[in-house]
């Protein structure tokens, strides 16, 4: 279907939002950036259960869902892949954020997740994260480092990732079934994004 100018109804029982696609070179990533004293940043491999539970603490005020609706051998399959890293943030033995690089087309690397819990933002851990997150991209021979963000993510994300050096250079309209309807996240899940039955 080709959306045309005008408002275009959203059914019952799904969710829209607005996608932006952003890319950069490695002529405009960030200077390294130590991490908060408190905080530890790890290159780690994790079973599905425990990637899954990060995912959730890190994206259900956003609504991220992919991850906690993919079949457990494919999410397996990603995780332990060469063409994954995965970073873990955390506070003490605490995980609290995490950082996931995807090499699996040739020299590009996707920002495929960034993300923090609520009570770790605010404490200065962003701008460590995407120093190293990039650092990492261009260390692999990647040319292009790419990310996306949505109408439905935490309102400074586009923002943030405008100020780290990415450059806007699409966008598109997602629909999909409201997760909170019968799927992976409780119904009291995001209250900022009515549910609509």
């Amino acid at each position: 279907m080709i959306l045309t100018e005008g408002l275009h109804e959203v059914p019952a029982g799904h969710v829209a939002a607005v996608v932006t696609y952003l890319e950069m070179t490695a002529e405009a990533q960030m200077p390294a950036k130590p991490m908060p004293v408190e905080f530890t940043i790890t290159q780690e491999q994790m079973d599905v259960e425990s990637y899954r539970a990060l995912f959730r603490a890190v994206g259900a005020p956003w609504l991220w869902t992919s991850r906690l609706t993919t079949q457990d051998g494919a999410l397996r399959a990603i995780l332990e892949s060469d063409d994954t890293e995965l970073w873990v943030v955390r506070n003490a033995e605490q995980a609290v954020g995490f950082i996931e690089l995807d090499f699996s087309v040739p020299e590009v690397c996707e920002l495929a997740f960034f993300g923090l819990v609520k009570s770790a933002t605010g404490h200065g851990l962003g701008g460590p994260m995407m120093a190293l997150a990039q650092d990492r991209a261009f260390s692999r021979s990647a040319n292009l480092m790419t990310v996306h963000t949505c109408s439905l993510d935490d309102p400074r994300a586009l923002t943030f990732y405008q100020k780290a050096g990415f450059t806007p250079v699409k966008r598109g309209v997602e629909m999909f079934a409201d997760p909170r309807l019968g799927g992976p996240h409780d119904p009291e899940t995001a209250p900022q994004i009515p549910c609509l039955t």
